[in-house]
């Protein structure tokens, strides 16, 4: 009796095997374009002089190619103003380098590249940050009052149109969280920013609030309106879109195709002054 219970089990299994159908599930593809990551930025208090841009080739989401880098171009910015050129040295890495630029606020700046025959080109000022004037924790104004929260305390400029990115990392994890922010509505003010980490909702989600000995890396950018708009759209996407449905707007950035317009590139050409600093809690 055992041998036959054995055997029928034995067929069933190798039944159900063999009407398993494979899935083959479609996944939208694009064409590879250039990726400019672009961001020169002038930390304050240091010289700006040093500078690097970032080129690759996007692929596709399944794809396995771990060499995306994109060597052999042709990269320089120019000072729209006095129309002093910057070149960067191609490090055959994917990276391309200077160690002259000259940073000066308000002013506009002209990214070159020329790759496979063709020219992409971008224009961005650069914008000043207001410097930190205070950093303490509390409890009080984030959405949950029981749990630390980090405040920077800045100055906003009176003038009006100042946009403002934030990079926020606890040392130790792995990816940064960012944040966006105007002052449409608090112009020429002081302006209190916090920052929170709340109880994970997902199981999947093993960050923690912050807890005393916590040490937390700021980064605040002074941005102009078009990167405030892009990374505004960029970030609500990520945040929002599962890996299997269509992202719902195309974000560009601002690098064009002179050469053939249908084949822009991805990415952006930023230029900034930005605040470094660290937090850590008690």
């Amino acid at each position: 009796m055992k041998t036959i219970l054995k055997s029928t089990i034995l067929l069933l299994i190798l039944s159900l095997a063999s009407c398993e159908d494979v899935i083959d599930v479609p996944v939208q593809t694009a064409p590879t374009r250039l990726v400019v990551e672009a961001s020169l930025d002038w930390e304050k208090g240091t010289a700006g002089n040093e500078q690097t841009i970032q080129l690759s080739n996007s692929s596709a989401f399944f794809d396995n190619t771990i060499n995306t880098a994109v060597t052999g171009a042709s990269v320089k910015v120019t000072n729209d103003s006095s129309g002093a050129e910057f070149v960067f040295v191609d490090q055959n890495t994917g990276e391309y380098a200077t160690s002259s630029f000259v940073p000066a606020i308000g002013q506009s700046y002209t990214l070159e590249i020329i790759h496979n025959g063709e020219t992409y080109s971008a224009q961005e000022t650069l914008m000043a940050v207001p410097e930190i004037t205070e950093l303490f924790q509390d409890t009080e104004d984030g959405f949950d009052d029981e749990i630390l929260e980090a405040h920077i305390i800045f100055t906003d400029p009176p003038e009006e149109g100042n946009y403002y990115f934030f990079k926020f990392q606890r040392q130790g994890e792995l990816l940064p969280d960012f944040e966006v922010g105007d002052d449409e509505f608090v112009n020429g003010n002081e302006i209190d920013w916090w920052y929170e980490i709340e109880e994970a909702d997902d199981e999947n989600d093993v960050r923690q609030p912050f807890a005393a000995g916590d040490v937390l890396d700021i980064e605040m950018y002074g941005v102009s309106e078009a990167f405030y708009n892009y990374i505004d759209i960029l970030t609500d996407q990520i945040g929002g879109v599962g890996i299997f449905e269509a992202t719902p707007v195309s974000v560009k950035g601002n690098c064009i195709n002179l050469t053939n317009p249908e084949n822009y590139a991805h990415g952006y050409f930023r230029l900034t002054e930005v605040n470094k600093t660290s937090y850590t809690f008690e």
